[in-house]
């Protein structure tokens, strides 16, 4: 009889111990070390054209607000990525990391993808979602450092119940920098 409850208990332990799945931290860095970062223009797979600024905007407010970082302005972000002659800036190679760092004078450069963005709809009822990924790399080696990712929002078996709409977009998003953050600072 007990035989049978294995399965469920390995799965539970199994459940538990991938708890920080989707999170990737770098034991070697001192994170202290991290004063200034620069938000680099987030790539955006969504169909919303206007998701990627809005989810960085979200992401430089909210940074600024833990008072652990300075974020750079995006203006200044924009002319170093110009100075530095950076290709890519969505997706920047290891020495233009670096190159990048110094005209910013940053200590880190957060990366990122919006990967799904809107309304989704599940017969009568819909819901806002963000799918999201981010990553660190620190300046001085171009080394990335930290990654999480994260979803948020969606239809919920209550909003297919009721035929209601979910959250408003603006608090998805604000749910998914916050458990990106959260992944970050601990």
């Amino acid at each position: 009889m007990a035989h049978r409850f294995a399965p469920i208990a390995l799965l539970v332990v199994t459940a538990c111990a991938t708890s920080g799945a989707g999170r990737y931290q770098d034991k070697e860095m001192d994170f202290a070390a991290i004063r200034t970062v620069a938000i680099l223009p987030l790539t955006n797979l969504s169909r919303d054209s206007a998701a990627a600024d809005r989810v960085r905007d979200v992401l430089a407010n909210m940074l600024l607000a833990t008072g652990a970082l300075y974020v750079v302005p995006q203006g200044e972000v924009m002319r170093g990525l110009g100075a530095a002659a950076i290709a890519a800036p969505s997706s920047p190679a290891m020495e233009e990391v670096v190159k990048l760092g110094k005209v910013l004078k940053a200590d880190a450069l957060l990366t990122g993808v919006i990967k799904e963005y809107g309304e989704v709809r599940s017969g009568s009822a819909s819901g806002n979602i963000i799918s999201m990924s981010l990553q660190m790399q620190e300046t001085a080696t171009g080394k990335v450092v930290w990654s999480a990712s994260t979803t948020k929002g969606g239809v919920s078996f209550s909003d297919r119940l009721l035929g209601s709409a979910g959250a408003p977009m603006n608090q998805v998003t604000e749910a998914a920098v916050d458990d990106l953050l959260n992944k970050l600072f601990r």
